[in-house]
């Protein structure tokens, strides 16, 4: 019994075009990733501001450096856009958005939602 050769041998996985859901999908689960490792940063930073007076001088001079400011901004985002695409799933579950002309349309909503939390988190941090 001879196998087909039409199967395709080398996926490139840049010649894809992820629809729109599919990118707000994997960006959820990628902002689920991000929040969890930087929730550690986030709690080391808590601990250090509340040991002690210096403590706490030490975590706002740590904050002024562009770097960690660049990190807490990255957590924020993530949390903004996990908040906002897990909203999105909220709505999703109460049978909104579930259909092949309106999930496109919410995936953009929740990009866009996100999007203007995400600036808004980097004028906070700076």
């Amino acid at each position: 019994m001879a196998l087909s050769t039409q199967r395709p041998v080398n996926l490139d996985l840049s010649t894809f075009r992820f629809p729109i859901t599919a990118i707000a999908s994997i960006l959820h689960r990628i902002t689920g990733v991000v929040l969890f490792f930087g929730s550690f940063i986030l709690l080391a930073l808590l601990g250090l501001s509340l040991d002690s007076e210096a403590g706490f001088a030490d975590t706002l001079s740590l904050l002024e450096n562009g770097f960690v400011a660049f990190i807490v901004w990255g957590v924020l985002a993530a949390l903004a856009y996990h908040f906002v695409a897990g909203l999105k799933h909220l709505f999703m579950d109460m049978g909104y958005g579930e259909t092949l002309e309106s999930g496109p349309l919410f995936a953009k909503v929740s990009l866009a939602v996100a999007a203007v939390l995400i600036v808004l988190a980097g004028i906070w941090v700076w």
